[in-house]
């Protein structure tokens, strides 16, 4: 896909990961081409996919998910993986669901209330599928750098 976007599209996208509220007048005005260029290139990279969907970001803070945590989840047997990743589908804790190399077999990114919720999830959701061997949990003191942007610039 890299190959079919060109330097406006790129700095399009970039435009748009920092502030995706820009009236397409600014962001016309930024890219220096005409709104109804600039609406149809949008429109463009969503068929694409390099916009693979539009929503706000809310501060977890303001929902009261103060903990942040990793865990990372293990097993030998490979069965194990179509019920766990059942389970974590429907899991609204989970943000993010990675299958990993080395000594694991995926990285959660799991977001809570607290340490009670996190050991709610962990019985309730985790040890119930039969077959996980281990798990490792980081819980997250402070994240110095969080972003969502990604870079254009290759």
């Amino acid at each position: 896909m890299s190959s079919e976007l060109d330097e406006t599209d790129l700095r399009l996208l970039g435009l748009l990961q920092k502030d995706g509220l820009q009236s397409m007048a600014d962001l016309s005005k930024a890219i220096g081409v005409a709104p109804s260029t600039l609406n149809d290139r949008v429109k463009r990279l969503g068929r694409l996919g390099a916009i693979s969907s539009t929503r706000a970001l809310v501060d977890p803070a303001a929902l009261g998910l103060d903990l942040l945590a990793f865990v990372f989840v293990g097993w030998s047997e490979a069965a194990v993986e179509t019920d766990f990743l059942k389970r974590i589908a429907s899991a609204e804790q989970v943000l993010e669901c990675h299958h990993v190399t080395g000594a694991w077999n995926y990285l959660l990114k799991v977001r809570v209330r607290d340490t009670k919720a996190l050991e709610q999830f962990l019985g309730s959701v985790l040890k119930q599928v039969k077959g996980l061997q281990r798990t490792e949990t980081l819980i997250v003191l402070s994240s110095p750098k969080e972003t969502t942007i990604l870079s254009t610039s290759g």
